[in-house]
């Protein structure tokens, strides 16, 4: 195996396991609604994941660890992945919010801040910020 392949392999992994802690938040309340499955489809395609892949994590999604990014700018992109996928239904269910709080400890953030983490990513979420301006207020807020 070379190293390209080694990376590669990586690469498709990490992506697989986002993907799949993507599909717990979407499955928190036992569905996925046909806004939540359009953005699974949207990310999947942006993510390279296949569609044996695809059907294998909503049938398996579990059994995926949640990965920390090393570097913060990636667990801010991960972050408002899973903020956008709450908000997929724009409705804000307590298992989603409860459910993002926990990924967020899984991305990384300290576990006193999450609750102030998560509300503010879903606030901004809300008000449809792009990533840009998602990930400048989340460093703001941390200044």
């Amino acid at each position: 195996m070379s190293i390209s392949d080694l990376f590669e392999s990586g690469f498709k992994k990490r992506n697989e396991d986002h993907f799949a802690a993507i599909v717990r938040v979407a499955m928190s309340d036992g569905i996925i609604n046909d806004a939540e499955r359009a953005f699974l489809d949207r990310l999947a395609v942006r993510l390279d994941i296949t569609e044996h892949d695809y059907k294998a994590i909503l049938k398996d999604y579990k059994s995926h660890p949640v990965n920390a990014p090393h570097s913060y700018d990636k667990r801010l992109e991960r972050l408002y992945d899973l903020a956008r996928m709450v908000w997929a239904d724009h409705i804000e269910g307590e298992n989603q919010v409860a459910l993002l709080e926990k990924l967020c400890v899984g991305l990384g953030f300290n576990p006193e801040n999450v609750k102030y983490i998560a509300d503010k990513a879903l606030s901004l979420v809300y008000y449809e910020v792009d990533l840009y301006e998602f990930t400048e207020k989340m460093k703001k807020m941390n200044q």
